[in-house]
């Protein structure tokens, strides 16, 4: 007697026929288990036929996979696998169009299971449809029932790629090209040319010979959300499967193009929902692009670079203007210049290229101090004079705050993190800018300078100053805004009371989620810390201390 774990209870169907209720032996055989159902409708040769799931995915049963069927499944009596591939082999060979086209559309449909792909590769079934689409002479429908059912077979990785001919590629490539093709041929002909890309380097020059950037870019404003996705698939891994050279190549060429512009505009901005695999896509190019900062990120500055020890004067000179300066004595204007870089917030103010060795974040803080400094040149000025003119305690260093802001907004961005396969979290701002690093950069310097007032900081609170910008940015960010002036507005309004207000209710909200003995322990010592804290008071109070005096307009 087979033991009740081993028993499932399953409905088998077949059309013509009523349903047949039996326990499945999961230690029996399955050509035993399938003569025993053709005999209960007396049917002859089994072995002509096998079960399959009935609902949803419709696999055939296997030895392999038979202990996934559970209690209540149901199941159909179809033909088998080798039968099947059999007779639709000789059917994509009709002369008769109807036939043809009926046949490539089940294939289409059962090429999805990969015991059936087996049987119909090993008859080199696959090679057949090779032909239809090198041929090219059939009507769309029947080439998108070919492409459709090529691209299924292919997905099993029973055969490789690379044994494509070159007629093939370019076939599925003019698919691509062509302005006027069916969408649905279209769709399938960019995830073909996908898998492509991504299976080999030679393949993927071929594919690149073929395919034209223009046309890619030319799918990304269409309406069809299906072609849109399946061209930024293509493109992404254009991009990711490109050496170095290559993809400074196509970047160039994308930029000049103005790619981000177009995704802004017809799927960023579109009124249809952005998909996950979508989302995917952006997160790529965006993660990919960002990455070209990475070699300035890890880049220390050369204190032996002419070019970047005027840089530095630049910025010294943008703030302070020193018209007389070539008039004083080299030790004087040596001094001067030690004074200035002081006020301009640097550590080594004798040498400010010091505060730039450390990676990350590099030269990239250079970069956009410099940004800062030639694209709002009255914005820097005001932050570089409002501070030098503060008691040395309150004032807010510009090099200091900038290196640090840098480097913070590089990990927000994550530069210099390989792109995540699985990864979806793009920014619909890094599309609407062509140098989102320095823009966002010139928006948070500002920012963290007015937030810097409102704490009322010295040089001690410093690094509490950068934990509030960082949660400042994030915060808004994960709010997804569309445009640097919507971050704008939206960053500058979460002013420092106003994270303090959102801290609170989330310590709040967390309290009350903590479990009750954590609840009952921190009842127990609310009195002993109350004391505490109320000892604590009255020893300040006996040991006293000293404030500055600070007026109105000084604190201003």
């Amino acid at each position: 007697m087979p033991q009740q774990k081993d028993i499932v209870k399953i409905a088998i169907q077949m059309p013509g026929a009523y349903p047949q209720l039996i326990q499945l032996d999961q230690k029996k055989p399955l050509s035993a288990v399938i003569k025993e159902v053709c005999d209960g409708w007396t049917l002859p040769g089994p072995d002509n036929y096998a079960l399959q799931y009935a609902d949803g995915v419709q696999m055939y049963i296997t030895e392999s996979n038979r202990l996934d069927i559970k209690n209540g499944c149901i199941l159909r009596l179809t033909k088998a696998p080798g039968r099947c591939a059999e007779d639709l082999y000789k059917g994509i060979q009709s002369s008769d169009a109807g036939v043809l086209c009926d046949s490539l559309k089940e294939l289409a449909n059962v090429s999805k299971d990969v015991t059936f792909a087996q049987e119909f590769i090993s008859r080199d079934g696959h090679l057949l449809l090779v032909k239809i689409v090198e041929d090219s002479n059939e009507s769309n429908l029947i080439m998108m029932h070919t492409l459709t059912a090529f691209m299924q077979l292919m997905d099993h990785g029973i055969v490789s790629w690379e044994n494509l001919s070159s007629v093939f590629i370019k076939k599925i490539a003019s698919f691509v090209n062509a302005k006027a093709t069916d969408e649905s041929i279209q769709q399938v002909s960019l995830d073909i040319l996908e898998n492509m890309v991504l299976s080999s380097h030679s393949l993927f020059l071929q594919v690149k010979l073929e395919v034209t950037m223009e046309r890619l870019i030319a799918h990304l404003q269409v309406t069809n959300q299906q072609i849109q996705t399946k061209a930024m698939a293509l493109l992404m891994a254009l991009l990711q499967t490109a050496g170095d050279a290559d993809r400074q190549e196509m970047f160039a060429f994308l930029n000049k193009k103005n790619l981000r512009q177009y995704i802004y505009k017809n799927i960023i901005l579109s009124s249809g929902l952005v998909q996950d695999e979508m989302a995917h896509y952006l997160y790529v190019l965006q993660s990919v692009t960002l990455n070209h900062l990475e070699v300035r990120m890890r880049m220390p500055l050369d204190c032996y670079s002419q070019e970047q020890r005027d840089i530095l004067h630049a910025l010294r000179q943008a703030a302070f203007e020193t018209d007389s300066e070539n008039n004083l004595s080299h030790e004087r204007r040596r001094s001067l210049c030690a004074k200035e870089f002081k006020k301009l917030g640097f550590s080594n103010n004798s040498n400010p290229g010091q505060d730039l060795v450390r990676t990350p974040p590099g030269l990239l803080a250079l970069d956009t101090m410099h940004y800062f400094a030639s694209r709002y040149p009255d914005a820097y000025s005001r932050f570089v004079l409002e501070n030098s003119s503060r008691e040395d305690k309150h004032e807010c260093p510009f090099a200091r705050s900038s290196i640090q802001l840098t480097l913070v907004l590089c990990e927000i961005l994550r530069i210099g993190e390989p792109t995540s396969e699985t990864g979806s979290d793009y920014h619909p701002i890094f599309f609407s800018q062509d140098r989102l690093l320095e823009e966002l950069f010139c928006v948070c310097i500002q920012l963290l300078n007015k937030t810097w007032k409102e704490m009322r900081a010295t040089q001690e609170d410093f690094d509490k100053v950068m934990q509030v910008v960082r949660e400042q940015i994030t915060r808004t960010l994960s709010s997804k805004p569309t445009s640097l002036e919507l971050f704008k507005n939206k960053v500058n309004a979460l002013n420092y009371g106003e994270i303090l207000k959102l801290r609170q209710t989330e310590r709040l909200h967390q309290e009350e989620t903590l479990a009750p003995p954590v609840l009952d322990l921190k009842e127990r010592l609310k009195p002993e810390l109350l004391e505490l804290i109320r000892q604590q008071r009255l020893n300040r109070l006996c040991q006293g201390t000293m404030f500055r005096k600070i007026s109105s307009r000084r604190r201003q």
